[in-house]
């Protein structure tokens, strides 16, 4: 399969174009190419309030943050899979709706459904991303080898 399978529109936009950079390079363990997408102030909810990624459900503030995200919630994955079915794009944000597959050590899998809204500013650089989606669901979907 391949690593993003856009099923949405694909009108270039500002926020859309930021997703899809987000997207390749999460697929590509490419950590640094990821954090550069960012302004140096931007917030990752991933998902949305606490969560087990976000005891306080405050989101990670700023690129050491969001770094540090990355090692607890992305770099453990060994493969990561989105299948995005529609995307909404308006002003500077866009809505991505779809599913996130993540593989893990082991052969497990769990199944990600959501809403990944990500917004620039001018400059193009991520200000926010906001991920929408239920630890519970996610989980009910984990399989095991």
């Amino acid at each position: 399969m391949t690593a993003v399978t856009w099923k949405a529109s694909e009108v270039e936009t500002p926020a859309r174009v930021a997703s899809w950079r987000s997207m390749s390079a999460v697929t590509r363990g490419a950590k640094s190419e990821w954090l550069a997408l960012f302004a140096a102030d931007a917030v990752v909810e991933d998902p949305v309030g606490v969560s087990m990624f976000d005891a306080e459900g405050k989101g990670h503030r700023g690129l050491e943050a969001i770094s540090a995200f990355w090692d607890m919630a992305i770099a453990s994955v060994e493969r990561f899979e989105f299948v995005i079915h529609d995307s909404f794009a308006a002003g500077a944000e866009c809505a991505n709706v779809g599913v996130i597959s993540a593989f893990l050590p082991g052969g497990a899998r769990v199944d990600t459904e959501g809403v990944f809204v990500y917004c620039v500013g001018e400059d193009g650089l991520v200000r926010s991303v906001r991920a929408f989606w239920e630890t519970e669901r996610a989980m009910a979907t984990l399989t095991m080898p």
